[in-house]
């Protein structure tokens, strides 16, 4: 133990022993860096003004407003990416707002007749009616004009939102709402009166459209509405004592 003693003492003397003069000053280098540095590397790629760009247009998405300074800035980079953004207007404008339309209504409409043509199929296989075929795409291609005449007036179009021309804009959406709730609920409580009272050939000839219609209004309603509408038909069958 006295020897380890006498250890530490030693050491701690020697290193008393070293003054400030006993140390070397060195310079440090202050030569310019050999070749290129990560900040060059992102200058040649504008990372910075990609990076600038990007947090720009998240600002401007999420509604930030622009902080005293950034509209000098803005101006110098948005003339460096004025044509880009010329080109993509460009891109986006290739497709009119009338051929958007009616592409968005041919979508929609073919998908609701290939719902039709499902329901009038399995109508007819629970009543064990032999399928004409040519009957049921017959049935399917006039379902399809009706379809896409209805869904062009009264689907809500990014285009062109308005539904009943002189309305003002703020009741245009409700207005709609109402539209397509009632739909629903009428055309919900329709079916289920229907497939218990009236017989196999009604509603062979009937459930298939009645069905594309209360769907399209649930899917064009918002959920608030979509629901009650809902609720409306299955309350109507309780009260009547009907089945599915």
């Amino acid at each position: 133990m006295a020897k380890k003693t006498r250890k530490g003492v030693a050491a701690a003397s020697s290193i008393a022993d070293i003054d400030a003069a006993g140390i070397k000053l060195v310079q440090p280098d202050r030569s310019a860096p050999q070749g290129k540095t990560l900040l060059d590397f992102a200058g040649d790629q504008n990372l910075f003004q990609q990076a600038d760009a990007r947090q720009r247009q998240l600002n401007k998405e999420r509604g930030v407003p622009k902080k005293a300074g950034e509209a000098d800035s803005d101006n110098d980079d948005d003339d460096d990416d004025d044509e880009d953004e010329d080109e993509n207007d460009n891109d986006a404008a290739t497709v009119s707002p009338r051929a958007e339309r009616i592409l968005d209504t041919i979508l929609w409409c073919v998908s609701l007749t290939m719902l039709h043509f499902t329901l009038d199929v399995l109508v007819q296989n629970q009543y064990a009616v032999e399928i004409e075929w040519h009957v049921v795409i017959t049935r399917a291609l006039q379902a399809l004009g009706v379809f896409s005449l209805i869904f062009y007036n009264l689907h809500r179009h990014p285009s062109d939102p308005r539904l009943l021309p002189g309305l003002p804009t703020r009741f245009q959406d409700p207005l709609r709402q109402l539209l397509f709730f009632v739909t629903s609920s009428v055309t919900g409580c329709y079916l289920v009166h229907i497939t218990n009272e009236y017989s196999y050939i009604a509603v062979l000839k009937q459930a298939p459209p009645i069905g594309c219609l209360w769907v399209w209004a649930v899917i064009e309603l918002d959920l608030k509405w979509a629901v009650p509408s809902l609720a409306i038909a299955a309350g109507y069958m309780k009260l009547m004592g009907y089945t599915i």
